[in-house]
C-alpha cells in the first residue's frame, strides 16, 4: 500500500541558497513514518506506554536528487519494504506534487523495550497490520 503526507517547505526549512536544508528531508520523512504508522491505528507515544516499545533509526541512506525551495508543496512516501523480527525498512521519497523525486531514502527502523532499550520483537499484531495493510 502506497502511504503519502502531504509538507509544505516554510522558510525555516530553507538555507543560504534557499533551498530545502538536506537534514530536513529527513524530518519529513520521519514525519510521514509517524502518520504511516498512525494509519494503523498507532500512537508511539501509546506504544511505549503499552506496550514497552520504542522505534528508533538504526539506518538511513539518501539520495539527494533535486532541490525544494521555500513554498513548495511536497508529498512523502512511507511504504514498508521489509520486516523483520525486530526491526522494519521503508523506502521513502519526498517529490513534488507533479511527481518529481526530490529524494528518495531507505530507512532501517530497529524495534526496542523503552526501558533496557535491547531490541525486542515486534508486536504480533503490528506485525499483522502491516502485512495486511490496515
Amino acid at each position: 500500500m502506497n502511504f503519502e503526507w502531504p509538507v509544505r517547505v516554510y522558510y525555516e526549512d530553507t538555507d543560504a541558497a534557499g533551498i530545502v536544508y538536506y537534514a530536513n528531508y529527513l524530518k519529513y520523512m520521519e514525519r510521514a513514518r509517524t502518520e504511516r504508522l498512525r494509519a494503523l491505528g498507532y500512537e508511539q507515544d501509546d506504544l511505549m506506554r503499552d506496550e514497552k516499545v520504542v522505534f528508533a533509526v538504526r539506518s538511513v541512506v539518501a539520495d539527494y536528487l533535486k532541490p525544494a525551495r521555500f513554498n513548495d508543496e511536497l508529498v512523502v512516501t512511507a511504504d514498508f519494504s521489509e520486516l523483520k523480527r525486530a526491526s522494519l525498512l521503508f523506502r521513502q521519497q519526498v517529490k513534488h506534487l507533479d511527481g518529481t523525486v526530490l529524494c528518495q531514502g531507505v530507512i532501517r527502523i530497529a524495534c526496542l523495550d523503552s526501558e533496557s532499550m535491547a531490541p525486542r520483537k515486534i508486536p504480533s499484531e503490528m506485525i499483522e497490520r502491516i502485512k495486511n495493510g490496515n
